[in-house]
This record gives structure tokens, C-alpha cells and sequence, in this order.
């Protein structure tokens, strides 16, 4: 088959390599039907996770039919079209007991793409079936339900949840890529006064509007000041950082409020400063996570009923094949206006976002 292979800092090829096999009688082989391109994808190209060995096929998130399963997977059979989730989850750890399973300690978390072959290759072997992939309804197409495998998940617990988002509060996204769209779509689920969307280009911030943000700003336009000025110089309830760079950390530490939250969603390759000198007296939480990916039945169910904008963010769609030019587009986001790329779906000619 044929698969997308990281070599190093800077260098990867679409190339063939061997076919997956079942290796542990709790994997499943999925052919890839729908898959797609994450930032943190990017920062692996970059260097930032040393983890990714050379040689490893990038992708956490995919779309695909069970072709094979080993002996103990009961819940999924050949023939069954499923989620392939960017986490997998061993359901027997203290972490995974707990629905911790981004840090599952039984051969699971994040590993796809990481630590073993990921998606992005035509078949994909997946450990641990049982809880890492899952059935989806005929209602749901592949191209909109592979966004369910880790921007929303992602969004909704690092970001939402763990920001603790409530009615009337006001909120800020820092960073309106794919992940902080899909926090600014979720967290109008909790009812909070006002969103903010944070970016360095237009074209996302228009997007960030079209998904429910009640004011933008550019960061050369003063954001800090535009969120004292919308709160009365008591700062954000929440702050969202989507980045992954320290100044957009930075100013999330400044822009919320006493007793407020940051919840840093961000893949982080370089350290970042946390000002005690100024936040000790604030009483702020800042929470870091790697998503569970525990949400994802019950987002799964919302996008079937049509409650969540997933074709919405699509922008751009190739065939498998033509990897190579799909990172190129993913990667100048601002040159190319991409949000997300889909690889192996059908073409959407144009953004239609909902309105709120």
C-alpha cells in the first residue's frame, strides 16, 4: 500500500510501504476511506514532537470500513464503516478506568502517527478496537465525521470543558484554526454572553464570525485592549489558547480575569513564560491536556442530529493520493484560506457556515 512517511525534521513523502497486519488479537485493519490533516501534524513535520521516529506514517484521524479484526474485538465486525478516534484506549488502566484515555498507560493515548503507523496511508492497523474505534451512523458522511476523530473532541474537553464555559461568561479563542472554531462552536452550547476569536488572518477570523464569535480582532489590533474594553476592564472568564506559541499563551494569561480560566489547547514546541510575579495573587486556573476523546459518542450523536458545523469547516479536499499537495495547501493556511483538509472525500466548492 501506499502511506504518508515521516523522515525528519522537514522531510516526508507519500511512498509505499508494507500492509498493516493484526499483530494483537484486541486490533482491527481499517481500510482508509476518509482522512485528514491536523496542525499538530505540522509540528511534527517541524520537529517539535522528537517522539515521531523517521520512518513512521503521520495521521491520528480517519474514516474507513474494518476489513480485518483479531480474535478478542467483540464490538466491531469486517464490513462495519467506523470512526478510527485519534486516541486509543486499552479500557483496562487506572487512566482509562477513570476516562482518562489520552494518558492510558495499557499501550494506548496518542499514539497513532506518534508512536506507531497512523491514518494517513490507504489501510491502518488500530490497537485496542474495542474502545478506539467507533460504529457510525449512515447519516453522518465520511468527510464531515472524520472532523469527530480529534478537532472537536479536542475543542469540546481541552478547551470547553476544561475552561469550564457557563452561561453568561465571557470567552476568548485564541487561535481560530480548525480547533478554535470547533471551541467556538461548542462553547455556545454552555450559553456564555460573548466569544472573542484571536487571529492573524482575516480569513479566519470572517470564518470565526460565520461560526458564532460576537467580536474579532486581529492581533496587530489590540485584543487585550478590546477585551477589557467589552468587559469593563475585568478581563475574560475564559481564555482559550488554540495556538501552540508562547506570545498566544502569553496573552491568554493576560487577558483573563481574577478566579477566570486558561485552558491551553495549543501543541507547544517551545517553552512558553508563566508570569507568577503577576498571576499568583489572581487566583487563575490554567489546565494543559491531551484529549480523551471520552466526548466523542456523545458529539458523534449532536453531528448526526445535525448540531455540530462539521462539513461547514471543510475547505479543501483531495484524493488520497494527492497528499503531498494537501499538506502544502494545510500548511499556508493563510496564503490559501484552508481550514480543514480532507483527503479522499468528495470536493466542496465552497464554505457554507451556519449562521447562529
Amino acid at each position: 500500500m501506499k502511506g504518508f512517511v515521516f523522515h525528519g525534521p522537514g522531510q516526508s513523502a507519500w511512498e509505499e510501504i508494507p500492509d498493516p497486519a493484526i499483530k494483537e488479537p484486541t486490533d482491527a485493519i481499517v481500510r482508509v476511506d476518509s482522512v485528514t490533516i491536523c496542525g499538530t501534524d505540522l509540528h511534527i513535520l517541524k520537529g517539535d514532537v522528537p517522539e515521531v521516529r523517521p520512518g513512521t506514517v503521520l495521521g491520528h484521524e480517519a474514516v474507513g470500513e474494518i476489513m480485518e479484526v483479531g480474535g478478542d474485538v467483540r464490538t466491531v465486525r469486517p464490513g462495519d464503516r467506523v470512526l478510527v478516534s485519534c486516541i486509543t484506549a486499552c479500557g483496562r488502566c487506572r487512566f482509562c478506568r477513570e476516562g482518562g484515555y489520552g494518558q492510558c498507560r495499557g499501550g494506548g493515548g496518542w499514539i497513532l502517527g506518534h508512536l506507531i503507523d497512523g491514518t494517513q496511508a490507504e489501510y491502518v492497523r488500530v490497537p485496542h478496537a474495542d474502545l478506539s474505534v467507533h460504529a457510525l451512523p449512515g447519516a453522518i458522511e465520511s468527510k464531515d465525521a472524520v472532523l469527530l476523530a480529534d478537532i472537536f473532541p479536542t475543542a469540546y474537553e481541552v478547551g470547553v470543558l476544561n475552561g469550564r464555559v457557563g452561561p453568561g461568561d465571557t470567552v476568548v479563542v485564541v487561535g481560530a484554526g480548525p480547533v478554535g472554531l470547533a471551541a467556538i462552536a461548542t462553547a455556545q452550547l454552555f450559553a456564555p454572553e460573548r466569544i472573542v476569536a484571536v487571529d492573524i488572518a482575516a480569513s479566519r477570523l470572517e470564518a470565526a464570525k460565520r461560526l458564532g464569535a460576537h467580536a474579532v480582532a486581529e492581533v496587530s489590533e489590540d485584543p487585550e485592549q478590546l477585551v477589557a474594553d467589552l468587559t469593563d476592564g475585568l478581563g475574560a472568564d475564559v481564555a482559550i489558547e488554540a495556538v501552540g506559541v508562547p506570545e498566544s499563551f502569553e496573552m491568554c494569561t493576560r487577558m483573563v480575569r481574577p478566579s477566570g480560566h486558561v485552558a491551553n489547547v495549543g501543541v507547544h514546541g517551545k517553552p512558553a513564560t508563566l508570569h507568577l510575579e503577576d498571576l499568583w495573587i489572581k487566583n487563575v486556573t490554567i489546565t494543559t491536556g491531551l484529549v480523551d476523546t471520552s466526548s466523542t459518542p456523545t458529539l458523534l450523536r449532536m453531528a448526526a442530529a445535525g448540531r455540530l458545523p462539521t462539513a461547514q469547516l471543510v475547505t479543501h479536499t483531495f484524493p488520497l493520493d494527492r497528499m503531498e499537495e494537501a499538506y502544502d495547501v494545510f500548511a499556508r493556511a493563510a496564503d490559501t484560506g484552508a481550514l480543514k483538509v480532507v483527503l479522499g472525500g468528495q470536493p466542496h466548492e465552497e464554505i457554507a457556515v451556519r449562521a447562529t
